[in-house]
């Protein structure tokens, strides 16, 4: 026994050094970072991506994507080395503010956008952002657009040089580049969630690498791709919010012809490529999902789709399974409309955020008045 009792104290101070190791921590928010109005720049560095710059758009009122397209930005930067620079909707004193649909922090950086990622909707920016959004777009950049982004613009005076980018002016800037415009919620909005299947023939592209089965609790919006489209992922509606529901059954009318069909049959498509020439002569890739709120994006694999996207978008090789565990502890908002973090500046969205305040409450419906007696 006194053998055994150096041995077995050993064993009991290392039994307590594990009891009382501290619980692993999500990484400190970078210090890499510069930041201003309305905008984030994270420098990037070693990687196949370094040399890249990559300008993510965040302005859409329900789907986060303030919260989303920071944690994407570190990503990209600090496990793959692009240059990355987050550009907010906000209002005159810094105050990210998504229902400001006017705005756009710093568009000069639009200049030196190599590839661009988009969390837009309905936004109404100033001739000048719009002129370098455009720009860009004519440069040729690849283009990951994300959700709403496919009515990412609305109420730009039709005097405008950029009024054609309306989603209501014949599909707009959603239906020209990204290849559909808004049409409808094709499955019940909060009520309907999303499991995607791949479609037959897109199995072995590069733009899957690592890309498993995702689950998002947003619902499948109807979209028809064109033609010249390649049709990546299907999203199979599912009868509820949990991830392990049946397909629904429901039939519903299309909005093109009004025609009735299942709702599966054939699931919408929620992912897609494309490779267009644009009026200047040059082609954009775009890789479009009509997936990928804040919420979505907790899954591994929704995450990886849109950082493939951004490797096959500017033809470097797609990692065959991408770093995209993210930088701090993912806690994105759940979607709906006024609920975003008020008052922050464009830094804040560098960690984790609080818990934004719940929405208040309803006021009660007043009882009905009983009829005066005759």
């Amino acid at each position: 026994m006194k053998r055994l009792f150096p041995y077995l104290t050993a064993l009991g101070a290392c039994l307590l050094m594990v009891a009382c190791a501290p619980t692993p921590t999500p990484a400190p928010v970078s210090a890499a970072f510069t930041t201003g109005p309305g905008w984030l720049d994270f420098p990037g560095g070693k990687g196949p991506g370094a040399g890249k710059t990559v300008v993510l758009l965040a302005g859409d009122e329900e789907y986060r994507s303030e919260e989303s397209m920071p944690m994407l930005a570190r990503l990209l930067a600090e496990r793959h080395g692009f240059h990355c620079i987050v550009l907010f909707s906000h209002d005159a004193d810094g105050t990210i503010n998504p229902n400001n649909g006017a705005s756009l922090g710093k568009p000069e950086a639009l200049d030196g956008a190599d590839a661009l990622v988009l969390g837009l909707r309905f936004r109404k920016w100033n001739e000048v952002a719009l002129a370098k959004f455009d720009a860009a777009v004519k440069r040729g950049v690849p283009i990951v657009a994300t959700r709403t982004s496919t009515h990412a613009f609305a109420g730009i005076p039709k005097e405008s040089a950029f009024g054609a980018y309306n989603w209501n002016n014949k599909g707009g800037f959603g239906k020209k580049v990204l290849g559909e415009t808004w049409v409808s919620h094709w499955g019940n909005h909060k009520g309907e969630a999303t499991r995607t299947a791949v479609e037959p023939g897109a199995e072995k592209l590069a733009l899957l690498h690592g890309v498993g089965v995702i689950f998002g609790d947003t619902d499948v919006y109807e979209a028809y791709p064109p033609a010249d489209a390649q049709v990546v992922l299907r999203g199979v509606v599912l009868k509820d919010m949990d991830p392990q529901s049946p397909p629904s059954e429901r039939v519903k009318k299309r909005s093109t012809d009004k025609q009735e069909q299942g709702v599966n049959g054939p699931s919408m498509a929620v992912a897609w490529t494309r490779e267009v020439k644009n009026e200047a002569g040059t082609v954009n890739r775009i890789l479009t999902t009509t997936m990928a709120s804040a919420s979505d994006l907790k899954d591994e694999s929704l995450r990886r789709l849109l950082v493939n996207g951004v490797f096959w978008g500017l033809k470097l090789d797609v990692p065959a399974a991408a770093d995209v565990t993210p930088l701090v502890e993912w806690k994105p908002s759940k979607y709906s409309f006024n609920l975003f973090h008020k008052g922050l500046q464009a830094a804040d969205f560098v960690g984790v955020l609080p818990a934004p305040a719940p929405a208040p409450a309803a006021a009660p419906v007043p009882a009905a008045k009983k009829p005066a007696a005759k």
